[in-house]
């Protein structure tokens, strides 16, 4: 990650924008349960507004240092953080009753990666479960600012179908100035 976007994901003002704008849509009506999974938190900025909302919060962050500055940041509370790759869970089918990724997406370099990651998504849901999450849309002006960073946006047009296609239902996109998604593991058939 270059240094502007480091500053830029850490600050104050970012989190704010995420705790005020993006999540409180995401969450409205949606069941968060007992346990979350946060794919992705970066320096933290949702899950700080998370685990207020939820029993247990498990933070998978493929960046060593920022899993260690969350490590120190959440010692002694229901946020438990690993360094891991979240197209490898080591979690089991079900684990957990959310999970959210919020203006991550963007930072896995394929279209495959980015399914790898739903899917493994998907698998660790419990049945009835909710995906939440969000990313930026595409721009110039994002392009730049990714400079030297992965930068592979999500396309919203075909959001729906993937998702469908992994396997998820009940499947909200909401596109304005960034695209937000709600998505159900389907419930057990009898």
């Amino acid at each position: 990650m270059n240094e502007n976007h480091a500053k830029r994901c850490s600050s104050p003002e970012w989190a704010e924008y995420l705790q005020t704008e993006v999540l409180p849509w995401l969450v409205s009506g949606v069941d968060l349960g007992q346990g979350m999974l946060e794919i992705g938190p970066g320096p933290g900025a949702a899950t700080d507004w998370l685990r207020h909302r939820v029993k247990r919060l498990v933070a998978v962050e493929a960046e060593r240092p920022a899993a260690d500055a969350l490590t120190a940041r959440y010692a002694g509370s229901n946020v438990e953080v690993v360094h891991g790759d979240a197209t490898d869970l080591r979690y089991a089918d079900g684990a957990f009753d959310s999970v959210g990724s919020f203006t991550m997406l963007h930072h896995v370099p394929t279209a495959a990666l980015q399914n790898a990651l739903l899917s493994e998504a998907l698998r660790v849901l419990r049945p009835g479960g909710v995906l939440i999450g969000s990313d930026s849309l595409a721009s110039d002006r994002l392009h730049h600012f990714h400079e030297g960073d992965t930068y592979n946006p999500i396309e919203p047009s075909v959001l729906l179908v993937r998702l469908q296609t992994l396997g998820f239902a009940r499947i909200t996109v909401r596109v304005d100035d960034r695209v937000q998604f709600v998505a159900q593991k389907p419930e057990v058939s009898d």
